[in-house]
């Protein structure tokens, strides 16, 4: 290993090129800084990336010195940016690290013993596995040329096979000055990777090999990917093998090689004829024309074709016989066809289940000026959805705005009066969702639903995740609840707009769930009600309520436990009322369980609580309330926009962790990720609030350090943003005002007419005073407050 120090020669050199990989970028940063082998540097390459990577890269740069970010002024590229990090590399051995993958635990030092057992080789290639969404991890099927039972090091000659490994340039370290001896770099444009490993390995005189999967090659079920995208792009292919060929012309040494990279040059093209989607339609007959001209130009002498399928597309390219090409590819489809009609007649027989009348419909024209909404699996018009609603109608009047509910909701006359609504599955329910141009909804819409072209999806969300969501809940049975994960991304998949929050939420969104959508950094719409209200608004609230004047409301909102069957209560409520004396009183808005339990009944008829399970606004509970209790319910990151006191009641935070999985550590009590004061047992809850310590100058800078993480983009303006970015196509305009230009409804106790810096008794304790707003955010409850008898538990993969 080599010495260690500022100015001392780090044995890798780790460049990760980062390009809108946001979600992906920190599980990549940190699987290189969390090795025991610690001798490397960390070279960051931001290639102009226009999502906030290049803001965390600066982030990891600030907490450790070993990562080095470069942030380049303009896009150039994936090989251009490989370049970038190759200028500033220092160590003996350079490796490659794409920012959406991850390296293995203890990759670094296996490489490093091993390139001490084999004398330090030019190139020491490794194994890596595919790893995909579901939770799968595959190894590379051709791991058996990496066996290290003969020499440990050799020249390719020796083992010319290992050129039928992927054309990948990561998973080989090289060393330094092999490459600057030679002088390589990497070309611009799609199959950057070609040139680059192929001249390196005819050049290299010693390679060893590594049989150990030390890379992880993250499978994006969309983007990240080219070989996925159909763009003339493609045709940047021969611009690379015309540098193979090069490099073999300025080196007649290597002329062994000339019939390998020939094969090589071939096997390409045709992969790139044969993948359907990757060339635009018309282009197909132009790529083979230059691919035969390439064929022609360098055959090397005395070349025989392989057999099978293969020599025969070898002998059409000789030929540049196109039409020949395309009646084989026609009759392969075929054959392909008759393989899967098995599939095709399952298919079948699903769509006849469609109702005839929707299918129908899906065939009229879009109503470019409809609007469809929905809220908690079809309940009320709530939450986010209702505050774009509300906006739209102001910014995008002629768009007009339904609503979808429950039969037993419109029946009984639940919805507001104004507001148009479809009941579900009704024929005008299967007539908007087909012929809307907007779709607009908090969870998901029902599978049968179908996404047509030109129908724009706004995911809205209602939380930001503390708890695992999406595809993380693969690894939590109990929070799954028996979901199908494959149905749960093919409903995401639908999305074209994704809300966020904050940006620790736009991360989790775009990591968990894979899939093509725009995020919207807006902010929570619903709660732009934190930034409008008064104190008139304040004081009403509170009286409809039935809060008396001069006291002290303290809501308790916990979430609902996953691992538990039906609803078990964390808390004595009438010890808690009791502890905490008369000059408070407990808003208690519980799972949905506990608003039919007897004993909370006669609680609220003695008078020691108020209970608000059933109150329809929560932001209104929120503004009402001088403190917050809850445990792991998002209600907290909302709740911090109006900078008042929040204790954490967490009573069984190893089991909820344990069984549901969480993105950050709640209780660590670093700023940021602890909002405020913290209780494990209900005589700490106490405690917390007679001794003050519920917003002591403690809790204070928690709070804030809190709200300035979570509480990023939320001002009073966010459903307008999205109104413009959504309906109108605009830029999500107005920016976010600085923090310091942001002002909150203010406190109950500012609104009653004293002043912010009076105390308030509070059984030994006080209400200290209400501080500055700084950034706002905002995010939403979770399926606690939900009726989940009828739930479609595969959609619970929704934040909340």
């Amino acid at each position: 290993m080599s010495e260690t120090g500022l100015d001392a020669v780090p044995r890798f050199s780790i460049i990760v090129p980062v390009f809108r990989v946001q979600g992906f970028l920190r599980a990549c940063l940190d699987s290189v800084l969390a090795q025991e082998f610690t001798d490397f540097e960390l070279i960051a390459v931001d290639d102009c990336s226009p999502d906030h990577s290049g803001a965390i890269l600066d982030e990891y740069a600030a907490r450790d010195p070993r990562v080095r970010v470069r942030h380049l002024s303009q896009n150039a590229g994936l090989g251009p940016a490989r370049n970038a990090g190759l200028e500033r590399a220092r160590g003996d051995y350079v490796l490659f690290l794409d920012s959406d993958d991850t390296l293995t635990p203890g990759a670094l030092g296996a490489l490093a013993d091993r390139l001490a057992a084999t004398a330090d080789p030019e190139i020491l290639i490794f194994d890596y596995a595919r790893t995909y969404w579901d939770g799968a991890t595959r190894r590379n099927t051709l791991a058996g040329l990496l066996d290290e039972s003969g020499a440990p090091v050799f020249p390719l000659a020796e083992r010319p096979r290992l050129l039928d490994l992927l054309q990948i340039v990561w998973n080989k370290a090289y060393r330094r000055d092999f490459v600057e001896e030679h002088g390589f770099t990497f070309p611009a444009g799609y199959y950057e990777d070609a040139p680059w490993t192929f001249c390196t390995l005819i050049t290299a005189q010693r390679i060893a090999v590594l049989d150990r999967v030390c890379l992880h090659y993250r499978q994006r079920r969309q983007g990240g990917n080219i070989l996925r995208t159909t763009s003339r792009k493609h045709f940047d292919v021969f611009d690379q093998y015309a540098r193979v060929f090069e490099h073999l012309d300025a080196h007649p040494e290597l002329a062994r090689w000339r019939p390998h990279m020939f094969r090589k040059m071939a096997d390409h093209y045709l992969t790139v004829l044969d993948k359907p989607g990757r060339l635009p339609r018309g282009a197909t007959a132009e790529f083979f024309h230059r691919a035969a001209r390439d064929y022609r130009l360098r055959i090397p002498a005395g070349f025989v074709r392989p057999g099978g399928p293969a020599g025969s597309k070898y002998a059409l390219l000789a030929r540049d016989a196109y039409p020949a090409l395309a009646g084989l590819k026609a009759a392969g489809k075929v054959r392909r066809t008759v393989r899967k009609h098995a599939g095709k007649r399952v298919r079948q027989a699903k769509r006849k289940a469609v109702d005839l009348r929707y299918r129908a419909l899906l065939r009229r024209p879009l109503d470019e000026n409809l609007a469809v909404y929905s809220a908690y699996w079809n309940r009320l018009p709530a939450c986010n959805p209702l505050a774009v609603y509300e906006k739209a109608k102001e910014l995008a009047p002629g768009v007009h705005g339904v609503w979808v509910v429950k039969k037993q909701l419109a029946e009984a006359g639940a919805v507001p009066a104004g507001i148009d609504h479809v009941v579900l599955n009704s024929p005008r329910y299967w007539e908007v969702m087909a012929r809307a141009k907007y779709l607009v909804n908090n969870v998901n819409f029902a599978d049968g639903v179908v996404k047509r072209e030109g129908q724009i999806h706004l995911q809205t969300h209602h939380g930001t995740p503390l708890k695992s969501m999406g595809t993380d809940q693969k690894r939590y049975p109990a929070a799954a609840k028996g979901m199908s994960f494959r149905k749960l991304l093919a409903r995401a998949d639908r999305w074209d707009f994704s809300l966020s929050a904050n940006q620790h939420t736009t991360e989790q969104w775009e990591r968990v769930y894979p899939c093509g959508f725009e995020s919207v950094n807006a902010g929570y719409p619903r709660n732009d009600a934190y930034y409008r209200a008064t104190g008139r608004d304040v004081l009403d609230i509170r009286a409809r309520l039935g809060i008396a004047p001069g006291k002290i409301a303290v809501l308790y909102a916990p979430t609902m436990r996953d691992y538990q069957v039906g609803y078990v209560p964390r808390l004595d409520l009438e010890k808690l009322s009791r502890g905490l004396g008369e000059d408070v009183v407990l808003l208690v808005r519980t799972h949905y369980f506990y608003d039919r339990d007897a004993r909370l009944q006669a609680l609220q008829e003695r008078g020691a609580l108020i209970d608000v399970s059933g109150h329809p606004v929560v932001e209104e509970l929120c503004l009402a309330a001088d403190a917050l209790v809850t445990d792991y319910s998002s209600i907290m990151f909302d709740y911090a926009n109006l900078d008042r006191p929040i204790v954490t009641y967490a009573d069984d935070w190893d089991t909820y962790v344990r069984s549901r999985g969480v993105t950050f550590d709640l209780l660590s009590g670093r700023p940021g990720d602890t909002p405020g004061a913290i209780a494990t047992d209900e005589d700490e809850l106490i405690e917390v609030f007679r001794s003050g310590r519920w917003d002591d100058e403690a809790a204070a800078g928690l709070r804030a350090a809190f709200r300035a993480r979570f509480c990023q983009w939320d001002d009073g303006h966010a459903a307008e943003r999205v109104v413009r970015r959504v309906f109108l196509g605009q830029e999500a305009v107005p920016a976010p005002l600085p923090p310091a230009a942001r002002t909150v409804a203010p406190s109950p106790r500012a609104a009653a007419g004293g002043s912010v810096r009076d105390p308030l008794p509070l059984a030994g304790g006080r209400l200290p005073a209400q501080r500055e707003s700084s950034p706002a955010d905002a995010t939403d409850l979770d399926a606690k407050d939900l009726d989940t008898t009828d739930l479609d538990t595969t959609d619970l993969g929704l934040a909340g």
